[in-house]
């Protein structure tokens, strides 16, 4: 019994869509559904798809982020290795500069005290002198004395110094030579 308003097939006493309209609408409907369920499954599979190539390239990225943390490691544990060295570098030559100092100190005061022991010396030498050449022969003596004496302090502090330099940057010299090749090799690796 189909009502000519709806088209749709209903008992007229009850106002109900029949068995046989349900079962019509259910033929229609399934070919809908199975279109619905067929593209809900295409998204899975799009989605899965999506999901192993997005995973594949996070691996990767974490791979590539691992290698680089791995090789910073190590070039971070060089570089205190580097440092440590010239530390240790800098306080030898520190160590060394502070006994040069005191070495050349002590010779400074020695070289003090014999010159003031030697112009003591003059002084009363001077005091005894009855004539005015035997004291410009005696002044004369004293300062040839001294300048000989004050050339040979000035070379011999000369070559000390040269020397006390060379002992100086000995460590650091080898320091550097030594970091340099181990950042050229940290580097290369």
């Amino acid at each position: 019994m189909c009502t000519a308003a709806t088209g749709k097939n209903r008992d007229m006493t009850t106002g109900k869509t029949t068995k046989r309209a349900k079962a019509k609408q259910a033929v229609r409907a399934a070919p809908a559904t199975a279109g619905i369920r067929k593209g809900i499954i295409m998204q899975n599979e799009a989605a899965e798809a999506v999901t192993e190539r997005v995973q594949a390239i996070f691996g990767d990225v974490n791979e590539q982020a691992r290698v680089a943390f791995e090789k910073n490691a190590r070039l971070v544990g060089e570089l205190t290795e580097l440092t440590r060295g010239n530390v240790e570098a800098l306080v030898a030559s520190t160590k060394l500069a502070a006994k040069g100092v005191e070495a050349f100190g002590q010779d400074a005061a020695e070289y003090g005290r014999k010159s003031f022991e030697e112009a003591s010396s003059a002084l009363r030498s001077f005091a005894e002198v009855k004539s005015p050449t035997d004291l410009f022969k005696l002044q004369s003596e004293f300062a040839k004395s001294q300048f000989d004496s004050i050339v040979a302090q000035n070379s011999k502090l000369s070559e000390a110094a040269l020397k006390f330099a060379g002992e100086i940057f000995e460590p650091l010299s080898n320091r550097y030579s030594a970091a340099a090749e181990r950042v050229k090799s940290a580097l290369a690796a």
